[in-house]
């Protein structure tokens, strides 16, 4: 199984990922959210806008994930890191598409723009990947392996 095989079959195989941002003054933040992706490379999830991390979008948009099987033994899980830049989502309607796919394929039901929209609750944001990697499987240290996806 080659580097690539490995991130998208984490990716198709797990609803969570780490987001990690940081604020104004470089503080990190680190929060679990459920996302949905078609090509890997364009990530999208729903959140307050109050939510510290959509908070801190606001101000750096520069972001790391990690995506793992948390139910895996320690020595034996493989994942998935990625960096890149996010914000709210600016074509809603293609985004929420993208996100409601998923939702449904996973049981969660529909999503319309009206959920992330006007006096929704909650927005839509999104996620553009500029690298992905995974551990090397050939190496025997924690050596991250550059994949295209």
């Amino acid at each position: 199984m080659t580097g690539s095989d490995i991130a998208r079959a984490i990716l198709d195989g797990n609803s969570f990922m780490v987001l990690a941002t940081s604020d104004a003054d470089g503080v990190p933040w680190a929060t679990p959210v459920w996302f949905a992706t078609e090509d890997y490379r364009s990530l999208y999830w729903v959140s307050s806008p109050d939510a510290q991390h959509s908070r801190n979008l606001a101000v750096r948009p520069e972001i790391s994930v990690a995506v793992f099987d948390s139910t895996q033994r320690p020595g034996e899980v493989q994942a998935v890191y990625m960096s890149g830049t996010a914000a709210l989502a600016r074509d809603v309607e293609e985004g929420i598409a993208v996100f409601s796919r998923v939702a449904v394929r996973e049981g969660l039901g529909e999503w319309g723009a009206s959920r992330v929209t006007g006096d929704a609750r909650l927005r839509l944001y999104h996620a553009t990947v500029a690298a992905h990697y995974v551990l090397d499987p050939d190496a025997t240290t924690d050596t991250r392996l550059r994949v295209t996806l």
